[in-house]
């Protein structure tokens, strides 16, 4: 039986890492995007290249009628879902927190949290034995945010990560005797587009490893956390820090 992921965030970055990963690894790959459809459409022609099967999927995350589309979408293109990774994420610009607008902590955690949540409630909808699924696992991307708290730059976004870990710990121990596992990675400095200009070579220096991450790296983590290899580990959380 073929196994299904679905990847939010995909086009880029962590995401796009974890769908080619997911791909080698066997899964069919639903490749969620939501502005980015030529990079989108770029990882899915890599991965069908390589001899796998992908889509991409447009969705705004935030949206629940969008996300219960995405998720038909799946069904309709691969079957039965096997796994969920919530990887979409957005940031806003440098700003210590009291020049942070409401507007935009509102629609930090529209996206980073809400549209998390959405999709992991249609995940479990298709995946738990109680409604007549078989079983997957569920990996959230939260951030070393959530635990530095991100001072003078993006608290709004470390407080939506700390409430995904929360999230991750609550739906964890709910769904555990459901045939689902849920875990989460929390990437710290890692190379991708999401920085600001020159934040990466600023903040390296505080990394004990000396260097910046790869999304690869994240994604052999995530895959970890999906694969037969984890299978007693649930409410747990993998840091990819580099030592910090």
């Amino acid at each position: 039986m073929t196994k299904t992921i679905l990847i939010t965030g995909a086009s880029r970055g962590i995401g796009a890492a974890t769908a080619l990963l997911a791909a080698e690894a066997g899964y069919a790959v639903g490749v969620n995007y939501r502005n980015q459809q030529a990079a989108a459409e770029q990882i899915v022609d890599t991965i069908r290249q390589r001899g796998g099967q992908a889509i991409a999927i447009r969705a705004d995350i935030s949206s629940e009628q969008e996300v219960k589309s995405m998720f038909e979408t799946l069904d309709q293109a691969f079957g039965t879902l096997t796994a969920l990774v919530n990887n979409a994420g957005i940031l806003g610009a440098l700003s210590p927190f009291s020049d942070i607008s409401a507007e935009r902590i509102q629609h930090t955690f529209q996206v980073n949290v809400l549209g998390s949540m959405l999709c992991a409630q249609e995940a479990v909808r298709r995946m738990s034995t109680r409604h007549g699924g078989a079983g997957g696992a569920i990996v959230n991307v939260s951030s070393g945010a959530a635990k530095s708290g991100s001072p003078f730059e993006y608290v709004d976004y470390a407080a939506s990560k700390g409430a995904i870990d929360t999230f991750t710990m609550g739906l964890a121990k709910e769904v555990a005797q459901e045939g689902i596992r849920v875990n989460a990675v929390r990437p710290g400095f890692i190379d991708t587009d999401i920085h600001a200009p020159g934040r990466l070579d600023r903040v390296v220096a505080s990394v004990p490893m000396g260097r910046a991450g790869q999304p690869e790296e994240v994604a052999q983590a995530i895959l970890w956390l999906l694969s037969d290899q984890s299978s007693y580990t649930s409410g747990s959380f993998i840091d990819i820090l580099g030592g910090r």
